[in-house]
C-alpha cells in the first residue's frame, strides 16, 4: 500500500468574529479601541460577552487520511469549508484544533495568482515559486521551458504579471504549481475562470502527474463531470464536517440527490457574500415551475430558469450567459447560450424556458457560464439547481420505464411497402 501524502486529525477551525488575536492587526486595533473608548463600562462588558459569542466553525473535527499518487476530489456547497480545509492543509493558515500531517512539498492553486507577486515578471515569479517549494535555480532552469510552453505566454513572460488578464494568470499559475517539483498538487476552483480547451488540458495534466508522475492531486470543483472524470475517490463536506468519504461516483450521487429542494433556489443578498468573482456576482438562481411548490416537476411541465447577478466587467465587454443542463450520471443534455450583450456596471436577469415534454425521468442540474464574445471565461456558477423530473400525471402511459435522457417529439413511421 502507497504511504500517507496527508493525514488529517480532528480538524477544526473556528473564526471568530469581533474579538482580539482574530488574525487581522486591522480588526484587532479596531476592537481595542471601541472595548477602551467605545463604551461605558457597564456597556463594556455586554458587549465583550456579546461579541466573544460570535465565532464560526468553519471546520469541525475533520479526519481522513490521502494516499500518495491518490487523486481525492472534494465536493460540497457554497460556504460548507471546502477553501479553509484546503488554505490549513496548504498551511496558509492554521488550525485552531487537530493537527495537519503531510509527506513532501505542497504546491497549491487556490485562486488565480496564488503565490504571485504583481509587481514581478512571469519568468521572475517562477523562479519565486521555485525558492518557496525549497528548489535550486538550476532546477527551476530545467522546467523553465515546459512551463511557458504549456502557459502559452511567451510573448509576456517579462512583463509585470499586474498587466495580465485573468485568463493569462490562470494559465501561468497553474503551469507553475503543475510542472515545479512539488509532491501535492492542490486545485480549487480557480479553474472555473479558463476557457474550456485549458481546463481539458488541466485536466489531461492532472491525470498525467498523479498517474505518471506519482503526485498527490486534491481536486475542488463544482463541475461533477469533471471531478467523475479526474477522481477515483470523494468526500462530500457540509457545514465543516464531512458528511460522505466513498467512490467518487457515489458521492457525487449522493450529494447532488441530498434534499434536492434546496437547489430550486439559491439567493444572496449583497455581492460582499455572493458567490462570484471581481466580474460575476451572483444575486439569485432559481427553478420556477408554474404550479404549487415541492421538488418533483412533471414531465409535461415547462420549467423556467432564472437568474439575476452583477456584474464589473470592462467597459465594452461583450458578455455571453450559458446555461448547461446534466444529468444526475454526470452527462451534458444540451447547453443554451445568450446573445453578445454590453452593460455598464450593475444587476442584469436572465431567463430561458426547458419546455415541457422534452426531459424523461430523471434527476438533473444546472450550471450557468459567464463567458465574453473572445469565449475567455469569466466566471462558472457550477451544480447551482438541480431538481427531479417524473411522469406522475400518466400521460403517456409507462413511460418512465423508457430509456434516454429526453422524449423528443419525432414518432417512428412505419409504412406497408407490399404484400407477400
Amino acid at each position: 500500500m502507497a504511504q500517507l501524502a496527508i493525514q488529517a486529525t480532528n480538524i477544526s477551525k473556528r473564526y471568530q468574529i469581533g474579538v482580539l488575536n482574530s488574525g487581522s492587526l486591522k480588526q484587532d486595533i479596531h476592537t481595542f479601541w471601541r472595548r477602551s473608548f467605545g463604551f461605558s463600562k457597564g456597556d463594556k462588558e455586554a458587549a465583550e460577552k456579546a461579541i466573544d459569542r460570535k465565532h464560526i466553525w468553519a471546520l469541525k473535527d475533520i479526519n481522513f487520511e490521502i494516499r500518495q499518487g491518490e487523486v481525492l476530489g472534494l465536493v460540497g456547497r457554497n460556504g460548507a469549508g471546502k477553501s479553509t480545509l484546503l488554505k490549513v492543509i496548504s498551511r496558509v493558515t492554521l488550525p485552531t484544533s487537530g493537527s495537519i500531517r503531510g509527506n513532501g512539498r505542497i504546491s497549491s492553486l487556490l485562486e488565480v495568482g496564488t503565490g504571485f507577486h504583481p509587481e514581478l515578471t512571469g519568468r521572475e515569479n517562477i523562479f519565486l515559486n521555485g525558492q518557496i517549494l525549497g528548489m535550486k535555480k538550476k532546477e527551476v532552469v530545467n522546467k523553465f521551458d515546459e512551463i511557458v510552453a504549456f502557459s502559452a505566454v511567451e510573448k509576456f513572460i517579462d512583463t509585470p504579471v499586474k498587466r495580465y488578464s485573468s485568463g493569462m494568470y490562470l494559465r501561468l499559475s497553474f503551469a507553475v504549481a503543475a510542472h515545479l517539483d512539488s509532491d501535492i498538487l492542490i486545485v480549487d476552483e480557480a479553474l472555473a475562470v479558463g476557457d474550456a480547451e485549458f481546463q481539458a488540458k488541466c485536466m489531461a495534466k492532472m491525470k498525467e502527474v498523479s498517474s505518471q508522475e506519482g503526485k498527490t492531486v486534491l481536486f475542488v470543483s463544482h463541475n461533477m463531470q469533471a471531478m467523475r472524470t479526474l477522481c477515483k475517490r470523494a468526500i462530500c463536506i457540509e457545514a465543516g464536517t464531512i458528511i460522505d468519504d466513498n467512490t467518487a461516483d457515489r458521492v457525487i450521487a449522493n450529494y447532488l440527490n441530498r434534499d434536492n429542494t434546496q437547489y430550486l433556489i439559491q439567493e444572496f443578498e449583497q455581492p460582499s457574500v455572493a458567490p462570484g468573482n471581481k466580474f460575476i456576482k451572483i444575486k439569485k438562481t432559481e427553478i420556477v415551475v408554474p404550479f404549487g411548490e415541492g421538488k418533483l416537476i412533471d414531465t409535461t411541465t415547462p420549467v423556467n430558469v432564472v437568474f439575476e447577478f452583477w456584474q464589473y466587467t470592462d467597459p465594452g465587454t461583450e458578455l455571453v450567459a450559458g446555461i448547461h443542463l446534466y444529468h444526475v450520471s454526470g452527462t451534458c443534455i444540451f447547453d443554451l447560450h445568450s446573445d453578445c450583450h454590453t452593460f455598464s456596471h450593475g444587476l442584469v436577469r436572465g431567463e430561458c424556458t426547458i419546455p415541457g415534454n422534452l426531459l424523461n425521468n430523471g434527476s438533473y442540474y444546472l450550471s450557468i457560464d459567464f463567458i465574453t464574445k473572445k469565449k475567455e471565461r469569466l466566471y462558472s456558477f457550477d451544480t447551482c439547481l438541480s431538481f427531479d423530473v417524473i411522469n406522475y400525471k400518466k400521460i403517456t402511459g409507462n413511460h418512465e420505464n423508457w430509456n434516454g435522457y429526453l422524449q423528443l417529439p419525432y414518432p417512428v413511421s412505419l409504412k406497408l411497402l407490399s404484400h407477400q
